[in-house]
């Protein structure tokens, strides 16, 4: 169809509605938006006047009638306002890209905003690949060469989907091309890096960079954070402050360092941003508010969590999840209860985080009639689809109280989450934790299926072996392992002494006072064997001949070790707090549970699924875990 000649014979086309009454109030000014479609005079109304008119367009009928007076006036010539034309039409909410594709086709001779307009409208679209696709016919077919800002749609496409190759091409252009000045583009450029993992690859861009603004350093700390380096990110709230960069953090600063705090559970340095925050005038802005009620929890802080909770005046439901999720994860799962009732008495409807809050809840407390009850209300009253996060809470919760073939007919029954790798995991904990060995193997079959195995998979039947004494299918589980390839993660602890983090491995040795924290750890192992600690051996996975052997294995475990610089590093009384990325095995939680009542110190460990306190010989998971 010739879209020119239809509309120019034909303005008032049938299948365009007309345009609604804009700006009633100046009916009586001809070249007001209201009035320009019914302008009848030869010569077109002001150029301005069509941009407000362009802006206010939202349905493709009135876009098309639009269309029709710029035909008809000649405007499609008019750079400024046709780019703004195609913008609209390329661009939400009416993102039409075959019509403005189409439209474009059109134009003799686009220029860089034409073309900019239609590659903006793909990134932002649910096709980002075309922006990668269109640019590459726009310069060789078109003789049209790029701005910054065609640069920019470009990077979002390729963070979009993933695409750091096409990023590292983009990279190379806007060397070539000479925008390596532009700080907006390069920070456009690290996000792609970080979102793609490639930390360093970040860090050259921002190496790069002329002039770094508060923006840029929030997109390097992202990066770590995102991609758990929160040490590193950590790090740059300093360094960002030093009088060679003399950049000021904001308060998206503030929420990116207290995600990576929590993730480190690293209190002392979450309470400085906490002191920043508040110093700056960002404490009482809500989403910070959310943010340290999450952080403090994530750090076995509940008191600081609940104040901070009590002094908010308009909790959300992002406030009312964080507080639920934080007594769940620190085994106050009734009390976890007890907040969701009266968020509830508050007129705070739930969302899907809310129930996740609250089947944890049950789960660590092994509430399993509250949890079926919870379940069925999350679907059937509040119409909350479950994801895979209540399927592993539901299934932890059957799994943990010895209901395996339930939980396995759940995983059966809903196909949403047959599909997902990581419920799968879940049962195979519990099978693990009831010696099933059994069942563990029809799990790793399913992984199997999905091609989603893991080497931790591998661990936990390796684990569900070791508990029922099968020695051999452990050593079957290893040569395969082996075979494959299957590199385990290391267990990794952290803690944070007096501003600085510290971190362990198994059997470390990198750690500058090594000696002092082994010397500390053989005195801890005396002290504690005299209380009656029996290394638990049923932990060490290895097949070996002496006892001996094994309790040796086990002594050197991360958490013992992050313990035990603890000790040796803070004054008596002084709460030890560990964030570890593995499950803790249950020699370390008895060895914690006894130290804290030999030293009479509050151990707090967060280990990959809930936080343990020790007080007093005691856990807060009453050995369910």
């Amino acid at each position: 169809m010739d879209l020119a000649r239809t509309f120019r014979l034909n303005p008032t086309h049938p299948h365009i509605a007309p345009i609604p009454r804009l700006l009633q109030r100046h009916r009586s000014n001809t070249s007001s938006p209201d009035n320009l479609l019914e302008h009848d005079s030869p010569s077109p109304p002001p150029s301005g006047d069509w941009i407000p008119l362009i802006r206010s367009c939202s349905t493709k009928a009135h876009l098309l009638q639009i269309h029709a007076r710029l035909l008809r006036y000649d405007l499609v010539h008019d750079p400024t306002i046709f780019t703004a034309f195609l913008s609209r039409a390329a661009l939400a909410p009416l993102r039409d890209l075959g019509y403005s594709r189409l439209v474009f086709e059109r134009i003799p001779r686009p220029s860089v905003f034409h073309c900019n307009a239609l590659l903006r409208g793909y990134a932002e679209s649910g096709s980002p690949a075309e922006a990668l696709r269109f640019y590459n016919h726009m310069r060789r077919h078109l003789g049209v060469r790029g701005n910054p800002f065609s640069a920019s749609f470009l990077l979002k496409s390729c963070t979009s989907i993933c695409f750091l190759s096409g990023g590292k091409q983009v990279h190379g252009r806007v060397l070539r091309d000479g925008h390596q000045c532009d700080s907006v583009l390069l920070t456009s450029l690290m996000g792609l890096y970080a979102s793609s993992g490639d930390c360093e690859g970040a860090h050259r861009v921002f190496d790069e960079m002329p002039f770094r603004d508060t923006v840029t350093w929030n997109v390097l700390i992202s990066c770590y954070a995102q991609n758990r380096r929160s040490k590193d990110a950590l790090h740059l709230f300093d360094v960002m402050q030093r009088p060679e960069h003399g950049c000021k953090p904001d308060d998206v600063t503030c929420l990116l360092l207290l995600q990576a705090c929590a993730q480190l559970s690293a209190l002392g340095f979450g309470e400085r941003v906490h002191e920043y925050a508040a110093r700056e005038g960002y404490g009482r802005a809500l989403n910070l508010r959310n943010s340290l009620i999450a952080m403090y929890s994530k750090c076995g802080c509940l008191d600081k969590a609940y104040a901070v909770f009590s002094d908010t005046s308009q909790k959300n439901v992002v406030s009312w999840s964080a507080m639920i999720s934080g007594l769940a994860m620190n085994g106050y799962g009734r009390e976890a209860i007890e907040a969701f009732g009266a968020m509830l008495n508050a007129g705070v409807i739930p969302d899907e985080h809310t129930f996740t809050g609250v089947l944890s809840a049950c789960s660590h407390s092994g509430l399993v009639d509250q949890g079926l009850r919870f379940f069925d209300m999350m679907r059937d009253k509040y119409g909350i689809t479950a994801n895979a996060r209540h399927f592993g809470c539901m299934v932890d919760l059957l799994g943990r109280a010895g209901l395996l073939d339930q939980a396995y007919e759940l995983i059966t029954k809903e196909k949403a989450a047959e599909l997902d790798p990581t419920t799968w995991r879940t049962l195979l904990g519990g099978c693990r934790i009831h010696g099933h060995a059994q069942l563990g193997e029809r799990v790793i079959g399913h992984l199997l299926e999905l091609k989603a195995q893991q080497a931790g998979d591998y661990v936990l039947l390796l684990n569900t072996y070791a508990s029922a004494g099968n020695w051999e299918k452990v050593a079957e589980v290893r040569k395969l392992m082996k075979d494959k390839g299957i590199q385990t993660s290391p267990g990794c602890s952290t803690t944070e002494i007096n501003g600085v983090v510290h971190e362990f491995i198994v059997d470390d040795d990198a750690h500058p006072r090594k000696a002092e924290i082994y010397r500390m750890l053989d005195e801890i192992n005396s002290q504690l064997k005299i209380a009656g600690y029996v290394p638990n051996v049923s932990s060490e996975l290895h097949r070996m001949d002496e006892e001996e052997e094994k309790e040796n294995a086990l002594s050197c475990h991360s958490e013992k070790l992050a313990i035990a610089f603890g000790i040796l590093a803070t004054p008596p009384g002084r709460t030890i707090r560990i964030a570890k990325n593995l499950r803790t095995c249950i020699d370390c939680h008895t060895f914690a549970k006894i130290l804290s009542a030999v030293y009479d110190r509050l151990v707090i460990i967060r280990d990959r699924s809930r936080f343990h306190h020790f007080r007093g010989g005691r856990c807060s998971c009453d050995d369910y875990w």
